[in-house]
């Protein structure tokens, strides 16, 4: 049995197959031609299609009339209409009975894949959506990693290795929003440690007199205001697992206590002389480079080496787009089920916007713009462009440009981001990380923006003359 989409190709004309068969995306179809309504309407009948590219001359009923008989017969089918006297009505008309696009003939084979590969995405969406909503269940933990990438794939296949194995050290990298916490989880609830405590501590959002204590718990009068003793997350998951989130902001202090810990399954309370035993699987996360980090002092190198016994690399959302679909449709499915609503998808132009743009905070930023459609729009019963975030609609302001770059917000890729970008690397001597810090975005940010501008970190300093 085939696992490639089926695409259902509803014309008399035999150029329009030819065109279709030119396309890189006809490669991923398995293709079906139908050549009157009754074959159509006999086709649909008989097995579900994701996409349909229906003629609006299709001999037999009005094309019109006939799209509604389909849409009527299977809703999440995905439908391109096509037409040959290319009038602004006709394209109108078939995208207000339910037609998710239009293409006049003669048809272009580019035109044709990008809008095939657009409709492809839109089936997976309704489809997800249609299944959660006939049988909803929970997802176990390795399952909420989503997507169908190669690199997500990469990284469920780790986490799933990790989890089977003995690592007790394991670093998770990745930009803010990338699901660092997510996959921690995953290890931890498919390990045999599940039955076990899953403590997390935010290094960066503590201030650094109280990280150590946080994690390695103190004695009474350790310290003021130290009323009594208290143990830290390491004491208190003993038998689970504990995330050390933002790791390169602990204090360089506390640095030799986590070492000795990864070393030799022992620690002290902050204040306290009493050798502890634990036995904890610890996971590190950072969206920083850690290896940048302890050339310039802020990190021990031989911690580095200890807590990178297992790396996953956890891949921005940009940089996986084909997952994007997927991650729609389990957001609005999540947000249907909490609030009680029944959001039937996303429309073409939503989700063209969703692809266009950079996403600075990952999949957070994703969720939070779905859940805040849903906030704002209780009316909303497919969710459009109007509804999504000013930002993702490309509306934020030319004016704004540098304090959105500086905040890893909205940039728009401009000439005058590109000589920003270049005078930081310029002054950074090519030094990337250096570089990022100036304009106050991550590594991984700036390596996007390198990547879209076509700069070379070794040709910086010419380009930026």
């Amino acid at each position: 049995m085939s696992i490639k989409p089926r695409l259902l190709l509803a014309d008399l004309d035999p150029s329009t197959g030819r065109i279709l068969l030119d396309t890189p995306v006809a490669a991923l179809l398995e293709v079906e031609l139908v050549r009157s309504a009754d074959e159509l309407v006999s086709a649909v009948g008989q097995a579900e299609r994701s996409v349909l590219v229906l003629s609006q001359e299709l001999p037999g009923v009005e094309g019109t009339k006939l799209l509604r008989r389909v849409m009527a017969m299977d809703p999440g089918l995905i439908v391109i209409m096509t037409s040959e006297s290319g009038r602004i009505g006709d394209a109108v008309e078939a995208m207000a009975v339910g037609a998710a696009d239009y293409l006049p003939k003669p048809l272009s084979a580019r035109e044709l894949d990008r809008k095939l590969t657009r409709a492809l995405s839109l089936s997976h969406m309704r489809r997800t959506l249609q299944s959660a909503a006939r049988a909803p269940t929970s997802a176990t933990a390795l399952g909420e990693l989503l997507g169908r990438s190669r690199s997500m794939e990469a990284v469920r296949y780790l986490v799933s290795q990790i989890a089977a194995g003995g690592a007790s050290s394991v670093l998770i990298e990745g930009e803010t929003g990338t699901g660092k916490e997510l996959v921690a989880r995953a290890i931890h609830e498919s390990s045999a440690r599940r039955q076990g405590t899953f403590l997390q501590v935010n290094c960066a959002a503590l201030p650094p007199a109280l990280v150590e204590s946080e994690v390695f718990g103190h004695e009474k009068g350790a310290f003021t205001n130290a009323h009594e003793r208290r143990p830290g997350i390491i004491e208190s998951a003993a038998g689970g697992t504990v995330l050390l989130d933002e790791i390169g902001d602990m204090p360089l202090e506390a640095q030799p206590k986590l070492l000795r810990l990864l070393e030799q399954r022992t620690f002290r309370r902050v204040g306290g002389l009493e050798e502890l035993r634990a036995d904890v699987r610890v996971i590190a996360a950072t969206n920083v480079d850690l290896a940048e980090a302890s050339t310039t002092g802020r990190f021990r190198p031989d911690l580095l080496y200890r807590i990178n016994v297992v790396r996953i690399q956890l891949p921005a959302l940009r940089d996986r787009l084909e997952d994007l679909p997927g991650l729609v449709a389990h957001f609005i499915s999540r947000f249907n089920a909490s609030a009680h609503r029944s959001v039937s998808g996303i429309a073409n132009r939503a989700l063209a916007a969703l692809e266009e743009y950079a996403w600075p905070g990952n999949v957070r930023e994703l969720r939070n713009a779905i859940e805040s459609a849903f906030m704002l729009h209780p009316e909303m019963t497919e969710l459009r462009l109007e509804h999504l975030p000013a930002a993702v609609r490309g509306e934020v302001p030319a004016g704004r440009a540098r304090s959105s770059l500086v905040s890893s917000g909205p940039v728009q890729l401009t000439e005058s981001e590109r000589r920003l970008i270049l005078d930081a690397i310029r002054r950074a001597k090519g030094n990337q990380s250096k570089a990022a810090r100036m304009l106050g975005i991550t590594r991984f940010t700036l390596r996007y923006r390198l990547r879209k501008h076509g700069i070379e970190c070794g040709d910086a300093a010419a380009l930026a003359q």
